[in-house]
């Protein structure tokens, strides 16, 4: 057992964690608002971190601070039937259902995609995918070779092709920031529920069990070391991924002189690196590219299919690699549009609750955490966001609808503050911590009165 970790032992940690966390979406998604930010490039970047960095950080730190051994355990704080439900609900987001598909469609689209002509695409894509969920099968069937293949080896080759396209756009930036239309806090809030689409809020929690595995396996096993070293290591990662992303939105907000408005992130990217670079652009940013959504997805897989495996202990591990993988094949060949389509109801519905469920976990010692103080604000964020999941499903699915829904949205929207800005759960969340401490305080009180 080790009682000092040296700054190489939680700077690899923390690669590890970043290489877990850096995938396509964190590299889309910020060019994308960088282009529409303009002159408010740094309100947009504000919200953008809160929910991109600030919100990931929050999470890890409250697997580790509370020594709990994964999401399931962090639950069952609140009870265990929601433990279960959401963790299998996240689970299955982050997993085989949205994200892991995602992790393959992305670098195809935006590194391989152009160059093929239309009548061969679907084809390629099931050639690239089997490939690609192939390599993550195989790297992800030893999940204590994670850190190394992830924080030693691909994060810093990734990182290497990354700051050569970063550094060229520094030193001869392709334009200024454009004027801005809309005010500061539209930009703010562009940015902030821009920060759901790279899913690391959910992740977090997810990445959280990986994490403590690898510090322990470093030999930093009492629950002091590995609260000790979680912070660290995840403050080392958050800070590496904030001036990226500062970056690569900077990149995005600099672009429009040179190469117009582009209809997503990705073609920004592909845009970008051809200006810089021609024809070695597009090789350059297919590297990138699929460096970043490999490592992801075996952080993923190993996330998941550890999950699956302690919910269902009879099925070992390596099974549940091979089932996440053959899954996400499949519906990677759905098509990447398919998978944004559904996954940004799932995501609405699922970031307030973990947003609440990191929150009242790192206030937990101020309450002992008492269940009633987990329980009521959780109820409340889970009334709101379940509309806003609906919102944006009926949105997608053309024709559906459910009545009595749509008059509680109808409702919320009259009367719920923050609610048409996506962030209708924070006053009843808030409300609801109000109120269940103060019965905890005063129950506290009542207690000690008695036994006097």
């Amino acid at each position: 057992m080790q009682t000092k970790p040296s700054f190489s032992t939680y700077a690899l940690i923390g690669t590890m964690l970043f290489g877990m966390f850096f995938g396509a979406g964190n590299l889309i998604f910020p060019v994308q608002l960088g282009q529409g930010a303009g002159t408010h490039f740094w309100f947009v970047l504000l919200g953008f971190l809160i929910t991109a960095i600030t919100l990931p950080f929050i999470g890890i730190l409250s697997i580790g601070l509370s020594n709990s051994k994964n999401l399931l355990d962090l639950g069952n704080r609140v009870h265990p039937t929601f433990s279960f439900i959401f963790s299998l609900l996240l689970y299955l987001a982050i997993g085989p259902l949205c994200a892991l598909p995602r992790t393959a469609t992305v670098p195809f689209v935006v590194g391989f995609e152009p160059f093929i002509s239309e009548n061969y695409l679907a084809l390629a894509l099931l050639i690239f995918s089997f490939i690609f969920f192939a390599l993550t099968c195989y790297f992800s069937l030893n999940p204590a070779k994670v850190m190394d293949y992830i924080g030693k080896y691909l994060t810093p080759a990734f990182l290497v092709f990354l700051f050569i396209l970063i550094g060229v756009s520094i030193v001869s930036p392709m334009g200024k920031f454009e004027q801005s239309t809309g005010d500061a806090s539209t930009a703010f809030m562009n940015g902030f529920t821009g920060g759901y689409q790279t899913m690391d809020a959910l992740a977090a929690l997810a990445f959280g069990a990986v994490i403590v595995h690898a510090i322990k396996q470093q030999g930093f096993t009492t629950p002091k070391q590995v609260a000790y070293m979680t912070w660290k290591s995840g403050l080392f990662a958050m800070i590496l991924m904030m001036i990226i992303y500062g970056f690569i939105m900077y990149i995005g907000a600099t672009s429009l002189d040179a190469i117009g408005t582009q209809e997503n992130g990705g073609l920004i990217l592909t845009a970008v690196a051809q200006y810089y670079f021609g024809k070695y652009g597009a090789l350059l940013l297919a590297i990138i590219i699929v460096l970043a959504c490999l490592k992801t997805s075996i952080g993923l897989t190993t996330a998941c299919s550890e999950f699956f495996h302690d919910i269902m202990p009879r099925i070992r591990y390596r099974t549940f690699v091979v089932i996440n993988c053959i899954v996400s094949f499949a519906i990677a060949n759905v098509g990447l549009s398919q998978i944004i389509r559904f996954a940004e109801p799932v995501l609405f519905f699922l970031y307030p609750i973990a947003i609440v469920l990191t929150l009242l976990t790192l206030l937990s010692p101020l309450f002992q955490q008492r269940k009633i103080v987990f329980i009521l604000p959780l109820l409340l964020t889970l009334c709101i966001s379940v509309i806003d999941g609906y919102n944006l499903l009926i949105i997608k699915i053309p024709n559906f609808t459910f009545q009595p829904f749509s008059i509680i949205s109808e409702w919320y929207d009259e009367f719920l503050p923050f609610y048409t800005i996506g962030l209708g759960w924070l006053i009843p969340a808030l409300i609801g911590f109000i109120f269940a401490f103060i019965w905890h305080r005063l129950s506290n009180k009542n207690t000690s009165t008695s036994l006097n």
